[in-house]
């Protein structure tokens, strides 16, 4: 379902937040934790209509991320450490360079990229980079049975692997790469169905009403509950002093854990 009309009114000088639903208003306090969460949800919708994700760039490629899903994604790999990471979309190939480099640091891994049409741009970015020997590109839709056999001949015995989806978002075709490949995800690791925020996003500018239900938490959501192997749920944070306990995010309901 679209996000329930509401307004949010922040008084500095009283330090409160009046949040009126249905017409209904209460007051919370501005320093708490919900109206943390509140904010946070409007900041996350505004900015994704005003593509602030386009104003990054990672070791000179364009990554169309949120930076606080980066960091969060930094820290499992650090704490996974596979050897092998498999994302599907690579568009300006950014976020390949992301996790190059992140195997650079571990000193081991490899990434495999696929995208059903790589740009010569990205293709000629990627392949002059001092990181290139960490990367390698597939071109081919990813749902595809000759471009999901060649990806699991990639996968050596006995490695580890993480899996990031981040192509085609629609319910339908993240269901068929869940499907595709899971079974390659290690115990221990994880499948990332990447951009779930849409179904936030369905009555901004620049969404589509369609989102509220056609999206990748949905396709996570009945993936999990077909596959009890897998749980959904976020990766815990590895520090905290807060008393805050959810993400900022574009990936809601996006990972599924190999238990």
């Amino acid at each position: 379902m679209p996000p329930e009309p509401r307004t949010i009114t922040i008084d500095n000088a009283n330090r409160l937040l009046t949040i009126t639903e249905s017409g209904l208003s209460r007051d919370i306090p501005l320093f708490g934790k919900e109206a943390f969460e509140l904010i946070s949800r409007e900041w996350v919708r505004i900015g994704w209509s005003l593509r602030y994700y386009h104003t990054f760039t990672w070791l000179g490629l364009p990554i169309l991320q949120l930076p606080e899903d980066l960091v969060r994604m930094q820290e499992v790999v650090y704490a996974v450490k596979p050897d092998l990471i498999i994302e599907t979309g690579v568009f300006d190939g950014g976020s390949l360079l992301f996790y190059a480099g992140l195997f650079e640091t571990i000193g081991n891994g490899r990434i495999v990229g696929i995208d059903i049409e790589i740009r010569p741009s990205a293709r000629e970015g990627l392949g002059k980079h001092h990181l290139a020997h960490r990367i390698e590109l597939l071109e081919g839709d990813s749902t595809a049975p000759e471009i999901v056999s060649a990806v699991k001949g990639r996968v050596r015995p006995g490695e580890k692997v993480l899996v990031i989806l981040d192509s085609n978002h629609t319910r339908r075709h993240v269901a068929a790469e869940l499907e595709a490949y899971s079974g390659l995800v290690t115990p221990g690791s994880c499948i990332v169905a990447m951009d779930g925020i849409m179904r936030d996003l369905a009555d901004v500018p620049g969404g589509d009403p369609r989102w509220a239900f056609d999206n990748p938490s949905q396709a996570a959501i009945a993936f999990a509950a077909k596959y009890p192997e897998f749980s959904l749920h976020p990766p815990a944070w590895r520090t905290n002093i807060s008393d805050l306990e959810k993400n900022i995010t574009y990936w809601p309901n996006a990972w599924l854990w190999r238990k």
